[in-house]
C-alpha cells in the first residue's frame, strides 16, 4: 500500500521568502504525525500544498498514491483540512452546521441528519446542537470544526494547531478526539504549537526551521539524539537570572535557555560530573539556588537544540 505522503524535495516561495526549501516526507498510513517548528517555518505552508490549496513551487508530492498537482481532484476527495481557526457559521446551530456541510458533501437530507446527530453525540454536543455556535465556548467550536471535517470520513485528516488558544480541558478533549479519529484508521499530520501535544499524539515528528526538515524520528529517538541531560535550575532572585544564564553557558558550553517562570533556566548536560562544576560557579558568584535538577531531555530541550529558539516564541504560524 502507498503511504498517506510522499514529499520530495518539496519547495515553496512567496515573493522573496522561500517558505520550503526541498522537503522530503514519509507518512506512513494511519498514524499520528506531527509537525513541529518556530513561527513561519513552513509548516502551513505544506499542509496547503498537500491538501492542494496552492502549488508547490518545486519537487513532488503523492498523497494516498495520487499526485497532488496532476490528480488534484482525487486527493480531495480523500482528505479534510481543520486550519487553525474555526470556520463554523456562527449564525446556524450544531446540527445545522453539520447538515449543512453533508448537503454539500451530496448526502440526502436523510442521510445528511443521520451523520450530524451521529457527530454531534461522538463528538459530545449533543445537548448544544439546536443552540447557535455563536453561544459555543472557544473548545466546543473546535470540537465542532473537527466534527465538520469529518463528516465524509477522510482518509487523511490535516489539523493545522487544533488546540490553540483552548484552555486546558478543552485541549484535553480534543487530545482524545484525535485519539480516536487515529483508532479507526485516519491518517492525522498534526501541526501544533504545543510540544506536550506533540510528545502525547504523534507516533513519529518532523522538525521544520527555515523551510527545511532538520530532524525526523519518533519523541524518543529524538530526545536521544541531543545526548546527555538536561540541568533545570531556579535561581531564588529572578534579577540575577541573567547572570547565571551566562555563567551556566560559560561552564557547560552549551546555549541556555529560560523556562516557563522568571527564575528558571534549563541547559544540556553531556556529563553528570559536570554539574558540581555549576554549584561552584554559582556558589562563587553568589548566585543563590532555590532548586537544581537533572532530567532527561524534553522534547522542549530538543527543540531549542535544534533550532536555537525556545517553542514559546512561536505564537502564530506564517500568513504564506
Amino acid at each position: 500500500m502507498s503511504p498517506a505522503i510522499e514529499t520530495a524535495g518539496l519547495s515553496k516561495t512567496f515573493g522573496e521568502t522561500r517558505a520550503l526549501n526541498g522537503v522530503d516526507l514519509f507518512v506512513r498510513r494511519g498514524m499520528v504525525y506531527g509537525l513541529l517548528g518556530p513561527n513561519g517555518a513552513g509548516k502551513t505552508t505544506m499542509i496547503r500544498i498537500l491538501a492542494t490549496l496552492i502549488r508547490p513551487g518545486g519537487g513532488s508530492a503523492r498523497v494516498l498514491g495520487h499526485d497532488i498537482v496532476k490528480e488534484a481532484a482525487a486527493v480531495r476527495a480523500k482528505v479534510s483540512l481543520t486550519g487553525q481557526f474555526a470556520s463554523v457559521d456562527e449564525d446556524l446551530t450544531g446540527h445545522e452546521n453539520l447538515v449543512l456541510v453533508a448537503r454539500l458533501l451530496g448526502f440526502s437530507w436523510r442521510d445528511a441528519k443521520a451523520r450530524a446527530r451521529e457527530l454531534l453525540r461522538a463528538f459530545d454536543l449533543e445537548d448544544a446542537a439546536r443552540r447557535q455556535v455563536r453561544t459555543y465556548s472557544g473548545g466546543m467550536r473546535r470540537r465542532l470544526d473537527i466534527a465538520a471535517s469529518l463528516v465524509a470520513r477522510p482518509e487523511l485528516l490535516f489539523l493545522d494547531e487544533p488546540t490553540t488558544g483552548l484552555d486546558p480541558r478543552s485541549r484535553n478533549q480534543v487530545w482524545d478526539i484525535v485519539r480516536a479519529i487515529a483508532g479507526e484508521g485516519t491518517t492525522v499530520l498534526l501541526t501544533t504549537q504545543y510540544l506536550e501535544e506533540a510528545d502525547r499524539l504523534a507516533e513519529r515528528l518532523a522538525v521544520i526551521d527555515h523551510g527545511r526538515l532538520i530532524a525526523e524520528g519518533t519523541s524518543r529517538e529524538l530526545k536521544a539524539s541531543i545526548g546527555g541531560r538536561t540541568v533545570h535550575l531556579r535561581v531564588s532572585d529572578p534579577a540575577r537570572r541573567d547572570e547565571a544564564r551566562a555563567l551556566l553557558a560559560e561552564t557547560l558550553g552549551h546555549d541556555v535557555h529560560d523556562g516557563h517562570e522568571p527564575t528558571l533556566l534549563a541547559v544540556q548536560c553531556a556529563d553528570d560530573e559536570h554539574v558540581p562544576r555549576v554549584l561552584t560557579a554559582l556558589t562563587a558568584r553568589g548566585i543563590a539556588i532555590a532548586e537544581l535538577a537533572l532530567a532527561q531531555p524534553s522534547l522542549d530541550d530538543v527543540f531549542f537544540a535544534l533550532t536555537g529558539r525556545p517553542a514559546e516564541e512561536r505564537p502564530t504560524e506564517e500568513a504564506a
